[in-house]
C-alpha cells in the first residue's frame, strides 16, 4: 500500500480513483464495511482504492481538550486499511490551515489533485471540514457536480447498538475484551514500540519488555496473560499495566510492561502488537521485593495455564 502525504502524490495515471474517508481509528467494524466498499468499488471499475485519513485526530487541533486516546497508533492502523485491500493510502497532515478549509472546498481539491474521482465512500453520519460542513448530503450534490458516486453507508450494530470508536474504548476501560474484539473484528491488542526501561524486572529474574503506549486507551490497571507472534514465533506474555506501587518512585507513572514466557533477546527498538487475553488480578502493593518476586512467579504459571 502506497502510503502519501499529498493528493497530487498519488500519481494514478488515467485510472479513476474510489475513496474513502474517515479518521478510521481502530478500523472497527464500520470502518471496514466503508474501505470495502471502495476496495469493491475500485476492483470492478479499473480504480484505485484509496483511503483518506489525517495524520491525529482532528479534536488534537479544533477541541485538543476533548482529544480521545487512541485505540490504535498509526503503524497499527496502517497495517490494518492495507490488510482490507486499499491500494493507497492519503495522511492528510491536519493543522490549523487544514481544519480552516470548508468541506465542499475539501472535497474540490481533491478532485482537482487526484483527477477522475468514480466514487467516495463514507459512513452515513460522517461529518468534515470547518464547523462540520460536509455531509452525505453535500457529497452527493458535489457528485451530481463532478460526476462521482456517493455510498452512505449506515452504521454497523452489534447487540442493538452502534458500533464506534467511542463504545470500543469505552470496553477497553472496562476491561471487556470480548466486546471490544467484536467490535475491531478481531481481538483487541496493545501496540507499541519497545523503549528503554529500568531493567527491574530483571533483577527479580523476570525481564520486561517496556511499551511505549503514549496516547493509547489502556485497560484498567493489572496483571494480564496476553500473546504476541515475534518473527512468526507465538509467545505466551505476562503483562503489567501500572504505576508499580511496589517499587519506590519520586514520580510514580504508568507503564505497561511485557514478560514474554521463554524468549531470550534484545527486543530495543522492535514493536510488539499483544493480543490481551484475561485479566489475571488487580495492581497491588507487596510488603517487600521478594513477595512480589514470589507472586510474578505465580503470575506466569497463570499465564501457562490461561493461555
Amino acid at each position: 500500500m502506497k502510503v502519501i502525504r499529498a493528493a497530487n502524490e498519488l500519481g494514478n495515471g488515467q485510472h479513476k480513483t474510489c475513496m474513502a474517508i474517515g479518521v478510521f481509528d481502530g478500523v472497527h467494524l464500520g470502518h471496514q464495511q466503508v474501505i470495502r466498499q471502495t476496495v469493491a468499488d475500485a476492483r470492478s471499475h479499473n480504480a484505485v482504492a484509496l483511503v483518506v485519513t489525517f495524520d491525529k485526530h482532528p479534536n488534537a487541533v479544533v477541541a485538543p481538550d476533548k482529544t480521545p486516546p487512541q485505540i490504535f497508533p498509526r503503524s497499527q492502523k496502517l497495517r490494518v486499511i492495507e490488510s482490507l485491500g486499499a491500494d493507497a493510502l492519503l495522511e492528510i497532515p491536519f493543522d490549523k490551515n487544514f481544519s480552516a478549509k470548508s468541506g465542499e472546498i475539501f472535497i474540490r481539491e481533491l478532485a482537482h489533485d487526484l483527477g477522475k474521482i468514480h466514487s467516495v465512500c463514507v459512513g452515513a453520519d460522517f461529518v468534515f471540514g470547518h464547523m462540520r460542513s460536509g455531509n452525505v448530503e453535500l457529497l452527493k450534490k458535489l457528485g451530481a457536480e463532478l460526476s462521482f458516486h456517493v455510498h452512505g453507508l449506515a452504521a454497523v450494530a452489534l447487540d442493538g447498538q452502534v458500533v464506534s470508536s467511542t463504545r470500543i474504548r469505552k470496553a477497553i476501560r472496562a476491561g471487556n475484551f470480548d466486546a471490544a474484539s467484536q467490535m475491531l473484528g478481531r481481538p483487541f491488542a496493545i501496540c507499541g514500540k519497545i523503549i528503554e526501561g529500568d531493567k527491574i524486572g530483571r533483577q527479580f529474574g523476570f525481564p520486561t519488555a517496556n511499551l511505549d503506549a503514549t496516547n493509547l486507551i489502556l485497560p484498567p490497571n493489572g496483571v494480564y496473560a496476553a500473546s504476541v507472534k515475534l518473527k512468526g514465533q507465538f509467545y505466551r506474555v505476562a503483562l503489567n499495566i501500572g504505576t508499580r506501587p511496589t517499587v519506590a518512585s519520586v514520580s510514580p507513572q504508568l507503564r505497561v510492561e511485557a514478560h514474554l514466557l521463554d524468549f531470550s533477546g534484545d527486543l530495543y527498538g522492535a514493536e510488539l502488537e499483544l493480543e490481551l487475553r484475561v485479566k489475571l488480578r488487580d495492581e497491588r502493593k507487596f510488603s517487600s521485593p521478594a513477595e512480589l518476586q514470589e507472586q510474578i512467579g505465580r503470575d506466569v504459571a497463570a499465564v501457562r495455564a490461561a493461555v
